[in-house]
């Protein structure tokens, strides 16, 4: 059984990549088409397609060149994170850099060209670890990746997630959601895992996936795909566990807000241990792409009004608040609106809002974390009015003003233009 592994503390930097799961709760699920090669990935495709795309990275830059800086972030240091590990991150492209044929690559090598200092001393290793914090963030839909992972004892690839309230909380209040862990020396087994508080570090909730070969062999995809009320992974398509709140043990589900993505090869730790005279270096980390889905299965797309114009997110911006408004169509993820079933419009992972939940005449409407409350229930009616039935008033262009950027609201219906929705 692995060791179970030290608290950690809260950090000014991000909390580190965990381990998966005690082995007791570990779930072992046998490979079928993926032994033969390329896996069938129908069932999380036929999903995926049915939802929008609100962000991705498919790699394409020249060879050489770094992560593109809108989309990726750098932790740098070396120490320990958390978890007594033996890499310095740096933000060199010897580190992370494009490949030219359609990859990021993240190398992690036995060397110290800059006299980096780490926990226990002069470091021994570099590496990277890449983020989204500061560029994009999401509540709910698929989170996915196709990629190759190394290999070797001590060698710990991991593509996860944090909570965005992460410098406000801390770890593991914010909650952390790993969407594929590998420790070296089990080579044909891959971990998902939710942390949070009281089911943290070797008390994680989670499980295992194995195949008949190790996973650095090739490429593989692994996702998530996230809900209100429950997270699934999946590998080349094959869901291998589902974990709601009733999983966790009466302990807080902090799965309800917007989290940012972490890449990342850690060399060394608690649970992977240390390379030993097996490991070769470097070790690389091949990511071809990673892409983001919206929050729903239905109904996703475009919401059109007044003048043929779209209902959108102001700025794209997904603080709570952030108003909505009329803007002329431009295909962009704050447009895209999506309805799970359960009475919400949500874009850019929240939710269409009636801000205070007040119910008269030009109140306003925003998105806002998704809670629901009668605030953020809708219904489309056969006439084309969206209507909250909490205040039982339609969505409204303010005086039909067509111009973009038109603030929205909440008036009694009327069945003018200004409050016909098309989807």
């Amino acid at each position: 059984m692995r060791p179970p592994r030290a608290r950690r503390p809260i950090r000014r930097l991000l909390a580190t990549a965990c381990a998966a799961v005690a082995a007791a709760a570990a779930v072992t699920v046998g490979l079928t088409a993926a032994d033969a090669g390329e896996p069938d990935q129908a069932p999380v495709q036929a999903q995926v397609q049915a939802q929008a795309l609100t962000w991705s990275d498919e790699f394409n830059a020249a060879a050489g060149t770094a992560p593109n800086s809108s989309k990726w972030r750098y932790d740098i240091g070396g120490g320990g994170w958390g978890n007594n590990e033996h890499q310095y991150y740096t933000n060199s492209t010897s580190n992370a850099a494009h490949d030219g044929n359609g990859n990021m690559v993240i190398t992690a090598r036995r060397e110290n060209p800059a006299n980096y200092q780490c926990w226990y001393g002069t470091c021994q290793y570099t590496s990277a670890r890449l983020l989204t914090n500061g560029t994009f963030k999401q509540a709910y839909g698929t989170f996915e990746a196709r990629i190759q992972i190394p290999r070797g004892q001590g060698i710990w690839p991991a593509f996860w997630m944090l909570g965005d309230d992460l410098g406000s909380v801390g770890w593991p209040q914010s909650g952390e959601i790993d969407i594929m862990e590998n420790v070296g020396y089990e080579p044909n087994t891959v971990h998902g895992t939710l942390h949070g508080p009281g089911y943290s570090g070797g008390a994680g909730v989670g499980g295992a996936y194995t195949i008949g070969q190790p996973f650095a062999n090739g490429f593989h995809t692994f996702a998530v795909n996230w809900t209100p009320t429950s997270i699934s992974w999946s590998v080349d398509g094959v869901t291998y566990q589902t974990k709601t709140a009733a999983d966790i043990g009466g302990n807080e589900w902090v799965f309800d807000h917007p989290f940012f993505m972490i890449l990342n090869v850690a060399v060394g730790g608690n649970w992977p241990g240390y390379p030993d005279g097996s490991t070769q270096f470097p070790q690389t980390m091949k990511i071809d792409y990673v892409r983001v889905y919206s929050g729903t299965t239905s109904s996703g797309g475009a919401i059109t009004g007044l003048a043929g114009k779209c209902l959108d997110v102001e700025g794209a911006g997904t603080a709570d608040g952030t108003p909505v408004q009329l803007y002329t169509c431009n295909g962009t993820a704050a447009q895209q609106w999506t309805a799970p079933g359960d009475g919400t419009l949500r874009a850019l992972g929240k939710c269409l809002d009636v801000a205070g939940g007040a119910t008269g005449d030009g109140t306003p409407v925003r998105l806002w974390t998704c809670n629901g409350t009668g605030a953020q229930q809708w219904v489309f009616s056969g006439a084309n009015d969206l209507v909250n039935p909490q205040a039982n008033k339609c969505l409204d262009v303010p005086w039909a003003n067509s111009a973009d950027g038109t603030d929205l609201q909440i008036v009694t219906c009327s069945g003018n233009a200004a409050q016909k929705w098309y989807r």
